[in-house]
C-alpha cells in the first residue's frame, strides 16, 4: 500500500490541487457565483440609482416651478390634485386605476 502511494505520489497531489482550485473557482469568496451574485446586487443598485436620480431630478423641477418665479398653472393643477377644486359649472370627474 505505502509503495503504491509512493508512486502515485505526484497524481495523487495534483488531484489535490486541481480539486482544490475547482472548488474554490466556482464557490470561494472570489469564485464564480460570488460573482454572479455581486454581478445581480449591482444592477438591482444601478435601477435604483437611475430611479433616485429621475425622482430629484422632478423635485428639481417642481421646487423651481414653485420659487422665484411662480408657474400659476402648475399652482392651480396642484390645487385641483389635492383639494379636488374647481370653477363654478364645471363639473369633476375622478378617475380611479385599478391596476391588480
Amino acid at each position: 500500500m505505502l509503495r503504491n502511494l509512493k508512486k502515485n505520489y505526484f497524481l495523487l497531489i495534483s488531484t489535490f490541487f486541481i480539486l482544490y482550485f475547482l472548488f474554490n473557482l466556482m464557490s470561494g469568496e472570489r469564485g464564480l457565483i460570488s460573482y454572479l451574485e455581486k454581478k445581480k446586487i449591482l444592477k438591482n443598485l444601478q435601477t435604483k440609482e437611475t430611479i433616485l436620480i429621475r425622482n430629484i431630478e422632478e423635485t428639481d423641477f417642481k421646487n423651481t416651478l414653485l420659487s422665484d418665479n411662480l408657474d400659476l398653472d402648475y399652482v392651480e393643477t396642484l390645487i385641483r390634485e389635492r383639494f379636488l377644486f374647481g370653477k363654478k359649472k364645471e363639473k369633476i370627474y375622478i378617475i380611479e386605476d385599478n391596476e391588480n
